[in-house]
């Protein structure tokens, strides 16, 4: 693609984006920003929460990684499932009960303010570097495309991002996020399909013919038995489960949508219908992936480096479709990558704006004019803390989707175990000792996970965040005070 038809598309959806915008941003109020009024449809939260749980993280590795894990990623998609139902049932009701903004307020009704700052601070550690991380690759997809075209540095194209982001969600925030999020999620929809259907004519295949040949293809392996391996099935399938509690259930970017919706039964509709959107698009992400290692081998196309390994998975996507999909295939993907980052990134920031103003900065109890500077001022800040992390990170390797999930695993491991123990318990904890018990478990988890690869090939996986969740409730269970008495608000 020239670099005049893809500035025209950047600026063609950037108008539409601005155009939600200001249709949304009317009679804004000071709250809008993070609850939108509470008003949301929730069918079109559950659409629009389909690109901000995809990201261009998913929408390049996971078909890229198929060629590493085989179609494994399945087992964890069957473990979200379960995950969602414990969202929908336990974490929702729950949420609306106490009229929560920041959900880690729970914390402090549960536990105290130590706990409470505690979670909130691991949230935003985990955030901030998995919305960097996603960031991240779709900087590196739209400078190889575009940017370097114009000879624009990176951490140019970086500040770009940020700043057209900030430009639409800026006055209203999550409300307009949750309208721009359902058209970014309807076009990253659009470009799987348009893949699939272009990989299908390009080999001559009928749509019965394309099905025999992902299921018969070597990579076409679902489950693994071994357990010895990261990929083991219940390995898999536990931490899809913990993980989607943790990074979907205990996530303020992805609850604070959910939060939108007008009360707690279309709040829980909204989350179980969601579940199944995500299962499918992760699913139909699996299928292409095996088509695009297919269409490689058919047309001679080298994936392997001079060592004999596979070249950085994440590149496969974009490498086929800007080079051997012809000029619709490579629009739908250079949309495709501009809807997931924009859908992906603007929650995350918002989220991150939420729960410092909300947890650190008394945001409820300012006045008018401080809310607007406090406001204005957290979001510059997450916004400069994106950069950093994009900037510190630049020149890493490999499926970027394995890194965040193992960083989820270490900073989303405590968080889990602060709620499991506040819900399924009743003691109480000597508070002061919370943030060590909590940076303790993920440091022993790290540890342990080194230990045990080298000690027995045993992999934890993604299961480390089971172990640090573990863990986090054998402290916390350490720390808890002699009078164990139910804390009261619950």
């Amino acid at each position: 693609m020239s670099p005049t038809l893809i500035f025209l598309i950047i600026l063609g959806y950037f108008s539409i984006l601005m155009l939600i915008s200001r249709f949304t941003s009317r009679h804004s109020h000071d709250n809008t920003f993070f609850d939108g009024d509470r008003q949301s449809p929730w069918f079109l939260v559950a659409f629009g929460m389909i690109g901000s749980g995809i990201s261009a993280v998913s929408l390049v590795s996971i078909p890229g990684n198929v060629g590493n894990n085989n179609l494994y990623y399945f087992q964890f998609i069957l473990g979200t499932i379960a995950g969602y139902l414990f969202i929908v049932f336990v974490l929702t009701p729950l949420y609306y009960n106490l009229k929560l903004v920041s959900i880690y307020t729970y914390l402090k009704h549960r536990f105290g303010n130590t706990s409470y700052k505690t979670g909130s601070l691991f949230f935003m550690v985990s955030q901030s570097f998995g919305a960097a991380l996603r960031l991240l690759l779709s900087i590196k997809i739209l400078q190889a495309a575009f940017f370097d075209k114009l000879h624009i540095p990176y951490y140019l194209t970086i500040i770009i991002v940020l700043l057209l982001i900030w430009l639409y969600t800026n006055k209203s925030g999550i409300k307009t996020i949750v309208w721009t999020d359902a058209l970014q999620s309807l076009f990253l929809i659009t470009v799987i399909i348009i893949s699939i259907i272009t990989i299908k004519n390009s080999l001559g295949l009928t749509t019965g013919g394309m099905v025999k040949s992902i299921v018969h293809h070597p990579y076409a392996r679902l489950f693994n038995w071994d357990a010895h391996s990261g990929s083991n099935f219940f390995k898999q399938f536990i931490s899809g489960m913990l993980i989607t509690i943790a990074l979907v259930g205990l996530d303020q970017s992805m609850m604070q949508k959910t939060l939108t919706v007008k009360n707690v039964k279309d709040a829980k509709k909204n989350v179980l219908t969601f579940s199944f959107f995500i299962a499918f698009a992760q699913t139909l992400f699996l299928g292409l992936g095996i088509l695009m290692y297919l269409f490689a081998e058919q047309k001679g196309i080298s994936l392997v480096s001079l060592n004999g390994e596979f070249q950085n998975t994440d590149e496969l996507y974009p490498l086929l479709t800007l080079n051997y999909f012809g000029q619709i295939g490579a629009i739908a993907f250079f949309i495709g990558v501009i809807a997931s980052t924009f859908a992906s990134i603007d929650s995350c920031i918002a989220a991150l704006t939420t729960s410092f103003s909300y947890d650190f900065l008394d945001f409820e109890n300012q006045s008018h004019e401080a809310k607007t500077k406090i406001k204005n001022g957290v979001l510059l800040g997450v916004n400069l803390v994106m950069f950093l992390i994009v900037m510190l990170f630049w020149n890493s390797q490999g499926a970027i989707i394995n890194t965040i999930f193992k960083i989820a695993g270490y900073t989303y491991g405590p968080l889990l175990g602060l709620y499991i123990t506040g819900l399924f318990t009743k003691m109480k904890l000597t508070e002061k000792w919370v943030p060590i018990a909590c940076l303790a478990a993920a440091l022993l988890t790290y540890l342990l996970n080194i230990y045990f690869i080298k000690a027995f090939r045993f992999d934890f996986g993604f299961m480390n965040i089971l172990v640090n969740a573990a863990l986090t409730i054998l402290f916390l269970t350490i720390i808890q005070k002699k009078n164990n008495e139910y804390a009261t608000g619950q």
